[in-house]
């Protein structure tokens, strides 16, 4: 009986992972801008999300592992483990799934430059409240703050964001 059981534990997982991969991808994606460090992000999340899948909840499972994502990027960034991703003729942001989550954006790699520029807070907190569209309480319970820090830090990172794109734009106006 016991090995029933850790059948069906195997399949659900198996399901969860099948069925949210590609969306838990380009969240990593998004929170470290590499595809290389999404992949080792997710499969870090996905190990740890196995290791507590018997108190995981499976309707908050996907909410769950963003938040092991999220966490996991913090650590990484507090340890300085993943060197800074540069865009200036260096390594460039190339996840054909990520682009094509991104196929209604006119300029696809402008708006992943823009998130590497923002600390790994603010990239995980517009990711989760913008590319997720979570309430901001969701948010602020996945990031681990209250919810005056979200919106005082959606407010920061926006108004930075605006200005580089109000910027980004007067260059391309001036080069025609």
């Amino acid at each position: 009986m016991v090995g029933m059981e850790g059948n069906d534990t195997d399949e659900a997982f198996t399901a969860f992972v099948a069925a949210h991969s590609p969306s838990l991808r380009r969240t990593a994606y998004l929170l470290t801008g590499s595809t290389g460090a999404a992949e080792d992000l997710l499969q870090d999340a996905l190990v740890r999300t196995w290791l507590g899948w018997q108190r995981v909840v499976p309707a908050t499972a996907a909410a769950y592992t963003r938040r092991v994502l999220v966490n996991l990027a913090t650590d990484r960034w507090r340890r300085r483990r993943y060197r800074t991703v540069t865009l200036d003729g260096g390594e460039r942001w190339a996840d054909p799934t990520a682009e094509r989550a991104f196929g209604a954006v006119d300029d696809q790699t402008f708006i992943v430059e823009q998130l590497a520029a923002l600390s790994p807070r603010e990239r995980a907190i517009i990711v989760l409240r913008y590319y997720h569209d979570l309430a901001e309480d969701d948010v602020a319970e996945t990031v681990g703050c209250s919810v005056g820090t979200v919106k005082s830090t959606c407010s920061r990172a926006l108004a930075r964001l605006r200005t580089r794109a109000e910027a980004a734009q007067l260059t391309r106006r001036n080069l025609r």
